[in-house]
């Protein structure tokens, strides 16, 4: 079992629409059932009072909707990131978190595949993980520093879909106002 000092939240972008936008890869927005999933997302962190204090984001349009949508649904908020590296491998993605002050203690990559899911795998110290679209999973890391992580450092603590996400049902209010970026809400899966 891994003695958690950070936990880092690795979120893949939502379902992107594949008509629009210009041809670009970077320019693909979110479909409509990406911009539910991240928004059913983001209402869950809040719920769970596990909300990000630093999101770091890959630059692609999906990505960074995905985000703003979570952190818009769930009322938190949070210093955002844009990072090239989000774009890129494993190797990129941990020497951005390797940045990190120590006093993060959770923090959140929003990107895309494979990277999100062999981020996971890597941390975890292997396996075979599989993160669908607008998909999360928390990993609680033991170093003492984000300077210090390593493959095998962290366990995974949960892996959760968009579409239980939306099944769950929220009960606190629907006002995003009436939260605050450590809401203690309750979740509870539909009767």
């Amino acid at each position: 079992m891994v003695l958690a000092v950070s936990s880092l939240i690795v979120f893949r972008h939502g379902k992107s629409d594949w008509q629009a936008g210009d041809g670009d890869d970077r320019s693909r927005p979110l479909s409509r059932r990406g911009r539910r999933s991240a928004a059913a997302m983001g209402r869950f962190l809040a719920c769970t009072g596990q909300v990000p204090e630093l999101a770091l984001t890959s630059p692609a349009l999906r990505a960074t909707e995905t985000l703003r949508l979570a952190m818009e649904a769930g009322g938190w908020r949070g210093e955002v990131r844009t990072s090239e590296a989000l774009y890129g491998g494993v190797g990129e993605v941990l020497a951005e978190l390797r940045l990190l002050a120590p006093d993060v203690v959770a923090a959140m990559v929003v990107g895309h595949e494979p990277t999100s899911s062999d981020l996971i795998a890597v941390l975890i110290g292997g396996g075979r993980i599989r993160l669908p679209t607008g998909a999360m999973a928390r990993i609680d890391l033991g170093p003492e520093s984000w300077s210090d992580l390593e493959p095998g450092c962290g366990e995974l603590a949960w892996l959760l879909s968009p579409r239980l996400a939306a099944e769950g049902i929220f009960t606190h209010g629907s006002d995003p106002s009436e939260r605050s970026g450590s809401a203690k809400g309750h979740w509870r899966p539909p009767s």
